[in-house]
């Protein structure tokens, strides 16, 4: 190893953070409040070999930093960090480990189980110091040249319009046969025409990508021949993972020629984004970035026993996002993402831990509040996983303003009700944006977002087709995943050529499909679930790199007539604004000079429903809902002029008649839609007439003069 001259270095600046190229050579800058001395190491073209070995020469406000004139794009590059080793008192600096660059914006090469990648001696104890080299076994990070040039202007959909669509980068593109093979599961291959095409004609609006921040995969999952596919196991928050890429060195212009097709499509591109672990897990991790370079700063640690990691997230660690400049790492990430990206929003797992303060959940923490005056971070959207596994840790609705949240209440009574285990009254509020949950502070019915299906879960297929999970492929002997699934087989496990079996699951499709995007509220509908994607009863393919998680294309031409019905539903949601409203619809008469309420409950005789029929353990569950298009549809105090609507639901398992009821000065009821039968055309019927509703159905009405 040669060692470079100190006449080459200079002082270099503290900001920004990371390895920056400025055209002529690279600054780095490192964050360590307990680091005695900080080296960075740069590695040949191949990772393979350490060529020099530079000692930061400043210490600015606990930033390590120096300017090398000769570095450019390409050098790959680590760090050793030098201090204390005293694991009880929470220090774990260990300068035999080659560490990742929090800020590195691109990583080379992917990680090696071998037991010189921890900081301690394997069977001796994480007390013992191991001075095993970790390179060899280690990702590089790598500078880049971060110059794109971004075609045009974007803008975001507004959050009323929303219609998120969840996928997987590799997942989604890995089986499709007009894809080239060398772009299948790749960013280039997600922003193929054939993938943007599906996506534009379904007529979603938003893309919200499983995690693409490099991540690693599991030992113990490697063990098995598995990986961890959803990639919640972050590691480097501003480097898109190479995995992904068709052309690994470009990963970067890779991503962002992504992103820019996306909107040259009209589409938004929203990031699912892991901040509160990292891969480095608990004392008996790995050291592979943060816990080499200050784990006093960057976890939080038990009270009066630093040797060990609060672990809220349930994955052995918890970022702490109560020292300033982990939030500023936190903060900057998104932001890059957002400027030097151009993603439009974020969804954050386990969102509950970034609002976590040493008390417990507050949603005046220094991380929402940092969020919240963020002049980038208010322009884009922002969703919340709203629960995590510690105390306290389920906070639905429990957000500050700006954000939506995941609503699984929404999930679970619609899921509930469909399988006749949920009356209409727990119903009814989810139909409506659930304001017992979102309306306060001036929070939008835009704020639940709501799912019946996501990545974690059943698809909507197995939903219908599987009353207990069928996870056998895990390696975990079918322990793993939820038992509270609440589905439904709808009396067969699993596949069946019982023709009434399979059209009956075909029918429970169209209805929570058709629930979810007549609701109130933002739908996101779980990719492929438009024609009926199956992972074959696992409802927790986190570890199945495989034909388990991937879409499969043949089902799109199999099941044609599902993905038109799923089509049509969205075009009916964007062509009538009454199903998207940016006003509660809480059934009362807000405006007194218009008075007209926003919603009416509608029994099946045709009145409006009692509080008796709401409470009657007798009644069947069938009701209807009208919205009042000429309810005031924004602050302003005027009557609206959207068109009316009607929404019959009839969970029982026989028809129901049911009287349709008078409305204004409407002489009939235009049926638009029926999930009995998807192939019924449109037709008029006439005030008063009982329509048969069949059961297990939805029918949707517009009214007619």
């Amino acid at each position: 190893m040669t060692y470079l001259s100190r006449t080459r270095i200079r002082e270099g600046h503290p900001h920004p953070r990371g390895a920056i190229w400025d055209g002529s050579g690279t600054n780095f800058a490192l964050f360590s409040a307990n680091a005695t001395k900080v080296e960075v190491c740069l590695f040949d073209d191949t990772g393979r070999h350490e060529v020099e070995r530079i000692e930061l020469p400043e210490f600015t406000d606990e930033i390590w930093h120096g300017y090398l004139p000769d570095v450019s794009p390409g050098m790959l590059y680590g760090y050793r960090v030098h201090g204390p080793y005293e694991p009880e008192a929470g220090h774990r600096f260990n300068p035999h480990k080659l560490l990742l660059d929090p800020y590195a914006r691109s990583h080379f090469g992917a990680l090696q189980w071998d037991p010189a990648i921890f900081g301690y001696t394997l069977g001796k104890g994480d007390l013992s110091f191991d001075k095993r080299d970790s390179a060899p076994f280690m990702p590089k990070c790598m500078v880049v040249d971060s110059r794109f040039d971004w075609p045009g202007n974007r803008s975001l959909v507004p959050w009323e319009q929303t219609i998120i669509y969840e996928t997987h980068v590799k997942g989604f593109t890995r089986r499709h046969p007009e894809i080239a093979e060398r772009l299948q599961g790749t960013y280039a291959g997600l922003a193929s025409i054939q993938s943007l095409e599906h996506i534009r004609a379904l007529g979603v609006t938003t893309v919200e990508l499983l995690p693409v921040h490099t991540f690693v995969d599991d030992d113990h999952l490697l063990q098995r021949g598995l990986r961890n596919y959803w990639g919640y196991n972050s590691i480097g928050f501003f480097a898109p993972d190479p995995r992904y890429a068709a052309d690994p060195p470009k990963v970067l212009a890779e991503f962002k020629e992504m992103v820019a097709r996306f909107h040259d499509a009209g589409l938004e591109v929203i990031m699912d984004v892991v901040y509160n672990h990292t891969a480095e897990g608990n004392e008996l991790g790995p050291t592979l970035s943060f816990k080499g370079i200050d784990n006093a700063s960057y976890y939080r640690l038990i009270p009066e026993q630093n040797r060990y990691y609060i672990n809220d997230t349930g994955t052995g660690n918890t970022v702490n996002l109560s020292h300033p400049r982990v939030i500023q790492m936190v903060t900057d990430s998104l932001r890059y993402w957002v400027n030097e990206m151009h993603v439009d929003g974020f969804r954050f797992d386990l969102g509950t831990i970034l609002a976590r303060e040493l008390d417990g959940f507050n949603p005046e923490g220094g991380f929402l509040k940092a969020v919240g005056q963020d002049p980038v971070l208010e322009n884009v959207k922002l969703i919340a996983e709203p629960w995590d596994v510690g105390p306290g840790g389920y906070q639905v609705g429990g957000f500050t303003p700006g954000w939506a949240e995941w609503n699984d209440i929404y999930r679970d009574t619609a899921r509930d009700f469909w399988r006749g285990e949920a009356r209409p009254a727990a119903l009814a509020p989810r139909l409506c944006g659930s304001p017992d949950k979102f309306d306060h502070r001036g929070r939008k019915p835009w704020s639940s977002v709501n799912f019946l299906t996501a990545h974690d879960g059943f698809t909507m297929r197995d939903l219908v087709s599987y009353n207990d999970r069928h996870n056998e492929a895990n390696g975990e002997e079918n322990r793993d995943g939820s038992m509270d699934n609440r589905s439904w087989n709808c009396g067969v496990e699993g596949p069946t050529d019982d023709a009434g079996v399979n059209a009956l699951r075909e029918r429970q499709q169209r209805n929570m499909l058709a629930l979810l995007l007549l609701s109130q509220g933002t739908p996101m509908i779980l990719a492929g679930d438009e024609f009926g994607r199956t992972q074959q009863g696992n409802n927790n393919a986190y570890c199945q790199d495989s034909e388990i998680s991937w879409v499969d294309w043949e089902l799109a031409e199999k099941n044609r007539g599902l993905m038109d019905f799923v089509r049509r539903l969205i075009q009916l949601r964007r062509k009538y604004p009454i199903l998207r409203r940016s006003r509660y619809m809480i059934g009362e008469r807000t405006n007194e000079a218009i008075d007209v309420r926003e919603v009416t409950w509608i029994h099946h005789g045709g009145e409006e429903m009692t509080r008796a029929n709401w409470d009657d353990p007798a009644e069947v569950s069938c009701f209807g809902m009208i919205l009042d298009g000429r309810a005031q549809a924004s602050g302003i105090r005027k009557r609206g002029s959207d068109a009316t609507l009607l929404i019959l639901l009839n969970a029982h398992h026989e028809p129901v008649p049911f009287k349709l009821p008078p409305c204004y000065d409407g002489s009939a009821w235009k049926r638009l839609i029926a999930t009995d039968d998807p192939d019924l055309p449109e037709a008029d019927i006439g005030i008063g007439e009982s329509y048969d509703l069949q059961g297990r159905s939805l029918v949707l009405f517009e009214r007619v003069d």
